[in-house]
C-alpha cells in the first residue's frame, strides 16, 4: 500500500482489477488518510466487481461542483478503457461531461456506491449526470447533516478549536463513528488513524462543505435507476434511518435495508458484508 500523497483526487484500485467485472464506483466517507479503510470496505466485493474508490488529497480544498467533476471526469477514464463499457442508455448516444457522444448500445452495468460523506458527494453527481450509473447504492448518507443541530453548531465552533483539543475530539468522536463491539482491533485502528490524521483545516473545509451542501429533490426524483439505501439503526452520529426513508421518497425506484445493529461506520464491521447485502437485495446484475 503506497503512502505517496497525490495533489489531485484519483481512483484507488483496493483490489486486483478484472474489466470483465462490472466497473463499481466507491465514494467513501473519509479522505486520503482513511485510505486502509477502504481496502477494509471493498474487500468482499472482489468476488463480482472492478472497484476504483475515489480518493480525495487531504490538501484538495474545494467546492463541491469541482469534486463532483472530478468523480464524473475518472469514471469516463474507466469507461473508456474497456469496450464494452459505456455509460448506460442501450441504443442510443449520450453527451457526457467531456462533450463526448458515446454510442451505448453494448454496455454493461455501471456502479455508483457512496458512504457518509460521500453520499453527498454521490447526489451530486446524480444530479448533474444523472444516466452515468446504472446502479446505485448510498449507505449511512451524511445528506441529513444540516439537520442535526449539535453537529452544525460544533461545525461553525471548530474553527476555534485549539489544536490539542481537536485531536481529543478526534479520539471521543470514535464512539460515534462506530460500534466498537463490532469491529475487529484493525479496523479500530484504521479507523483512529483516519480520524487523527485528517490537518484541522481539512476536516473544518469537509464540515464547510456539508453546511453549505444542497439538491435539487425534482432531479433526482426523475432518475429511474434502481437505488439501494443502507441504513444504520444505531447511527449514534447522524440520523441514518430517517434520511433513507427521506431519499426514498424522492427516488421513484428504491429500496431500503436496515442494519439493525450497525453504527455508522457500518461497513468496517466483522458481520457486514457488502457483496452478501446486494446479493440479497437482488442487486447485482448477472
Amino acid at each position: 500500500m503506497s503512502s505517496k500523497i497525490r495533489s489531485h483526487p484519483y481512483f484507488l484500485t483496493t483490489q486486483p482489477s478484472n474489466p470483465s467485472y462490472p466497473l463499481f464506483v466507491f465514494l467513501p466517507g473519509m479522505d486520503e488518510t482513511g485510505k486502509e479503510l477502504m481496502y477494509m470496505q471493498t474487500a468482499s466485493l472482489k468476488a463480482a466487481f472492478d472497484v476504483r474508490c475515489f480518493v480525495i488529497p487531504p490538501d484538495e480544498l474545494t467546492s463541491w461542483d469541482k469534486i463532483t467533476e472530478q468523480v464524473v471526469n475518472l469514471t469516463e477514464i474507466e469507461l473508456e478503457k474497456v469496450p464494452h463499457r459505456h455509460v448506460p442508455l442501450r441504443g442510443s448516444k449520450l453527451r457526457v461531461a467531456s462533450g463526448k457522444e458515446v454510442d451505448c448500445s453494448q454496455t454493461s452495468p455501471v456502479y455508483l456506491c457512496a458512504e457518509s460523506f460521500g453520499g453527498c458527494l454521490a447526489l451530486k453527481v446524480l444530479e448533474k449526470f444523472p444516466q452515468l450509473f446504472t446502479n446505485i447504492i448510498i449507505i449511512n448518507s451524511a445528506s441529513s447533516f444540516h439537520r442535526v443541530p449539535w453537529l452544525n453548531l460544533g461545525s461553525l465552533l471548530f474553527p476555534y478549536t485549539p489544536n490539542f483539543f481537536y485531536k481529543i475530539s478526534s479520539l471521543i468522536s470514535l464512539p460515534f463513528l462506530a460500534n466498537l463491539n463490532r469491529i475487529s482491533p484493525a479496523a479500530s485502528q484504521a479507523l483512529l488513524k483516519s480520524t487523527t490524521s485528517a490537518p484541522k483545516n481539512t476536516a473544518n473545509q469537509r464540515l464547510s462543505l456539508m453546511r453549505e451542501f444542497d439538491i435539487d429533490e425534482k432531479k433526482l426524483s426523475k432518475i429511474t435507476q434502481p437505488v439501494l439505501l443502507i441504513a444504520s439503526k444505531n447511527d449514534r452520529l447522524l440520523p441514518s434511518q430517517a434520511e433513507a426513508q427521506r431519499l426514498s421518497n424522492i427516488f421513484p425506484n428504491s429500496q431500503i435495508i436496515t442494519l439493525p445493529n450497525s453504527g455508522h461506520a457500518c461497513l468496517v464491521e466483522t458481520d457486514v458484508n457488502l457483496y452478501q447485502i446486494l446479493l440479497s437485495a437482488n442487486f447485482i446484475v448477472t
